[in-house]
């Protein structure tokens, strides 16, 4: 079982760019609740619209696998919005924000697990919590529980 976090780019036009990696601690406590859980990481930070879709194609295998989905400056993209319902892999949507403004999100499709927000860096955790009970890995070195 693998969990891909696919990061979408930040800014719009010629300053568009990938996102800034996650803080250190936040990285090194995902790798370490996914391998207390079984499960594998893969981290994908894109700089453009077609490379977050190539990489949610290239991520997208199956039912074993969940993605953690953040569309930073491609939330309004059209393609991405196309392609979602294709998905066969469940997603959590990401949003690292602060929770004071509620920025847009994706529209609901039915892979769609929850949408994390709010709190900051520390969302993926709660996502990676969402995707590991979704996977049923949530027991093993369970020191979160996100209820459904």
């Amino acid at each position: 079982m693998s969990i891909f976090i696919v990061r979408g780019p930040e800014g719009s036009g010629p300053l568009q760019q990938a996102a800034a990696p996650l803080p250190a601690a936040v990285m090194a406590a995902l790798v370490r609740r996914a391998l207390d859980s079984g499960t594998s990481i893969a981290v994908r930070n894109c700089r453009c619209e077609q490379e977050l879709i190539e990489a949610l194609c290239a991520a997208d295998h199956g039912t074993g696998e969940v993605t953690l989905l953040a569309p930073g400056a491609c939330v309004r993209s059209t393609r991405l919005h196309r392609l979602l319902p294709h998905l066969h892999n469940a997603y959590v949507e990401v949003h690292d924000d602060d929770g004071r403004m509620q920025p847009p999100g994706l529209p609901h499709h039915g892979r769609r697990l929850a949408v994390a927000r709010g709190f900051r860096a520390q969302s993926y955790v709660l996502a990676l919590e969402i995707a590991l009970e979704h996977l049923g890995c949530n027991e093993a070195g369970n020191r979160v529980h996100v209820g459904t």
